[in-house]
């Protein structure tokens, strides 16, 4: 019964913060000049300038700040979100886990320790994310292990401007 109120709360807690941040949409990052040959609404990340474009139209794309893969953990290619998820749980992945005890199975999502932060978008292929971070310092940086992070009001401002199915475009 304990896990059960505090899963419900953390999911209070979790709407009202997804709710206050969509309400103050004007944070958003920039819209900017955009060149290239990509569809509206695709998303591209550009790993070595370790930003984030959700590509409007008309020459345009909204920037976003992100964290990359570390040296040796990116990648490039082609993908699609194939799930939204708000306060999601994090299970960490079998590599990381290779000092029992050291990293939990499952940290639930609205911890501080979770690295999934306020929301996240997977990706097809189920190893990568589009995710909020609880370190924002590491926006900016090549500090993931392949997954894309995103400070916590930009992944909620993103998360509302994009589908299930929402191509991503990864490059180097």
């Amino acid at each position: 019964m304990r896990k059960i109120l505090f899963q419900l709360l953390i999911a209070i807690v979790a709407s009202a913060i997804f709710g206050l941040v969509l309400a103050n949409k004007a944070n958003a990052r920039d819209m900017v000049p955009f060149a290239g040959n990509y569809y509206p609404g695709t998303v591209v990340i550009k790993t070595r300038q370790r930003q984030l474009f959700l590509v409007l139209g008309d020459g345009y794309a909204i920037r976003y700040p992100v964290g990359v893969g570390k040296a040796g953990q990116q990648w490039a290619g082609v993908s699609y979100i194939d799930g939204k998820h708000v306060a999601p749980d994090w299970a960490p992945p079998p590599a990381m886990r290779s000092n029992p005890g050291e990293v939990p199975y499952v940290i639930p999502g609205g911890s501080p320790q979770n690295p999934m932060g306020a929301a996240a978008l997977t990706l097809t292929g189920g190893e990568y994310a589009i995710h909020g971070t609880n370190q924002p310092d590491s926006v900016g940086g090549f500090v993931s292990s392949g997954c894309i992070r995103m400070l916590n009001r930009d992944v909620v401002d993103l998360f509302a401007r994009v589908t299930v199915g929402t191509p991503v475009v990864v490059t180097r």
